[in-house]
């Protein structure tokens, strides 16, 4: 659970020059008071009336060095110098020192947070996709790392300085008259404390909010992806009502709900900040008519004081934009402490370790020993599997919905650990070796193909961009994927469009055997790949796969029988168990499971 000092902790890097810059800041805002201050003293010496000892002393220092007597036009040269000093000097230091770091900062963590940010996307376990959408994630990333970017420039450049000035301010009154500057002190404690207090309770409704409003997020991300069914099922006035009504119920959530608490909360602070600075006024002309206090002091006393209640406005509106961004920015910081799968255990991200610092090489001999496996404890989706794959075998998966064909290949992948049992590679178990050299040595051809959005040479070389021309080539000509090129306006260069849009289905699973096969992988994987082909798509798949066998390991999960006909050794799975194993002919003849499957493809009937 991210607490708020995850919030403050993501500027840590930066927490020697962050103090620096705010500590200069806040230097500023005191320099400022110098000004009024300093006019008081000048409207004392026009009115004949005495300076602050302090003020006389350098004066007298003054006259002292340049050897004339202390006069008004002296005093006056002084005080204007001094003004000058903390007006006209200051100008082009101050953005440097303050603004420049501040934005430097932000921008820094930004640049680090994105990149830890796609670590963890990198390294989640796959469950968590399959529970978060892209746009659910996307948004608060997003969300969390602007808010952020927007917020420390602010609270450190504005909010923490300003609350420093009216510090100063209260040391500046006290100094005049200590009555007045206590009266003072009481309001801004109250005003203050009754703030923070209430935005306490509007931050909790905000963390409500920023909930619902990622889940409202999330499904205009899937109607974006799913587009063509909504519009193949004619759901569109549906899809808007849904989304219409989510959008209403925000508008009254925000509106009348939060919106109305910061009215609420802004109206109440002016009147209470209106009547202090109507007391403060009532109480220093008292002083001044008493004699308590100089005219210069009455006017210091009422300037400093109206800037320091004039200064709870903009602090309470940046108090109220972190509390209209604090609950993003928790989410984000609980997407971050998001644990990372165990198959990135022990992987390592860096620009300069784009490679595994260790290499493998496989003969491809594969053996699952008792290997039982479920995503939950108490329904094992897999039970004690026991099989062996020689080198440069071809292994066939088949069964029913559901028999555990893609659990099986996913252990293999490493994307999940075995609950029991082990499974081997050269008879090494390969939970005990680098996950990323592994995985390089393996490729999987899915029955959904991932295409990104650029040219077909990108996609093709995604996992080996060192191959040569030459090697892209030889794939392209095995998975036949060269006719394909010569079909495209731009050949190599042609841009797919995003996933892949202007290419068919057919067309995406060649590309796919053509990427696996430039990784040159000790074992290959076929995971449903011409399930949802027509039969002249299915042909050309199975005339590719049909020149990769026997080159290195194959694996092919296969709903459609006639892609597994030539497999060295068919395997029969139901219900998360081996009932069958071997060759196609073999299978028949025994008039088990896979007979009856067979049977039902040949003909026509529905398994």
């Amino acid at each position: 659970m991210a607490k708020f000092a995850d919030v403050v902790g993501y500027y840590r890097p930066y927490r020697k020059i962050a103090l620096l810059s705010i500590t200069a800041t806040s230097v500023f805002e005191l320099i400022d008071l110098v000004v009024p201050y300093t006019i008081g003293q000048i409207l004392n010496v026009l009115s004949g009336q005495s300076l602050d000892s302090p003020l006389q002393r350098a004066i007298a220092g003054v006259a002292t060095l340049i050897g004339i007597p202390v006069n008004q036009i002296l005093s006056l040269s002084v005080l204007l110098a001094i003004i000058f000093l903390v007006t006209v000097v200051r100008a082009p230091i101050q953005p440097w020192i303050s603004s420049w770091f501040h934005w430097d900062i932000a921008l820094r963590s930004r640049r680090d947070y994105f990149r830890k940010a796609l670590e963890k996307i990198l390294t989640l376990p796959l469950e968590f996709y399959d529970e978060n959408n892209p746009g659910r994630i996307a948004g608060r990333i997003a969300r969390g790392i602007s808010n952020h970017t927007w917020t420390y420039p602010e609270i450190a450049g504005q909010l923490i300085p300003k609350l420093i000035r009216v510090l100063g301010i209260f040391v500046i009154i006290c100094f005049i008259e200590w009555r007045i500057a206590i009266l003072f002190l009481l309001s801004f404690l109250l005003i203050l404390g009754f703030s923070i207090k209430n935005l306490q309770e509007i931050m909790k409704k905000e963390e409500r909010l920023d909930k619902y409003m990622e889940n409202t997020e999330s499904r205009t991300s899937e109607i974006i992806t799913n587009i063509k069914t909504v519009k193949a099922f004619a759901t569109e006035a549906t899809e808007f009502k849904r989304q219409n009504q989510r959008l209403k119920r925000e508008l009254k959530v925000v509106d009348y709900r939060i919106h109305k608490s910061y009215i609420i909360l802004s109206t109440w602070q002016k009147t209470v900040i209106q009547f202090f600075v109507f007391t403060v006024l009532g109480l220093t002309l008292a002083a001044t008519v008493d004699g308590q206090i100089s005219l210069g002091h009455f006017v210091t006393t009422l300037t400093v004081s109206s800037m320091a209640y004039s200064e709870l406005e903009p602090i309470s509106n940046l108090a109220e934009v972190f509390a209209r961004r604090y609950a993003s920015m928790l989410r984000f910081h609980e997407f971050i402490q998001e644990s990372s799968g165990k198959d990135a255990n022990g992987l390592i991200l860096s620009e300069n370790t784009l490679f595994p610092s260790r290499s493998y090489q496989f003969t491809g001999k594969i053996e699952l020993s008792k290997v039982s496996f479920g995503y939950s404890s108490d329904r094992l989706v897999l039970q004690n599997i026991n099989l062996l794959v020689e080198p440069y075998q071809t292994v066939a998966l088949v069964g029913r919905s559901g028999s555990g064909k893609s659990t099986l290949v996913k252990l293999l992948l490493r994307y999940f650990e075995p609950t029991q049992g082990r499974i081997l590679i050269d008879g090494e178990e390969i939970r005990n070796l680098d996950v990323t050299a592994y995985r390089r040595r393996l490729a999987i051809v899915h029955q959904e193909v991932d295409i990104f959005n650029g040219t077909i040479l990108d996609n093709l070389k995604y996992g080996n961009p060192n191959a040569t021309f030459a090697e892209v080539e030889e794939a392209c000509h095995i998975a036949r994927v060269t006719e394909i090129i010569q079909e495209m306006p731009q050949g190599y260069n042609t841009v797919v469009g995003e996933r892949g849009v202007r290419l068919s289905g057919g067309q995406r699973q060649r590309l796919g055997i053509a990427r696996a096969l430039l990784v040159n992988p000790d074992v290959l994987i076929f995971d449903e790949a011409t399930s949802s082909l027509d039969y002249e798509s299915e042909r050309s798949i199975q005339l590719a796969m049909r020149s990769i066998l026997g080159t290195r390991t194959t694996i092919i999960i296969a709903h459609r029988l006639s892609t597994v006909r030539e497999a060295d050794k068919i395997v029969v799975l139901d219900q998360g168990q081996i009932v069958e194993v071997g060759t196609h002919s073999e299978l028949l003849h025994r008039e088990g499971i896979y007979h009856r499957l067979h049977s039902l493809q040949e003909t026509g009937e529905l398994i």
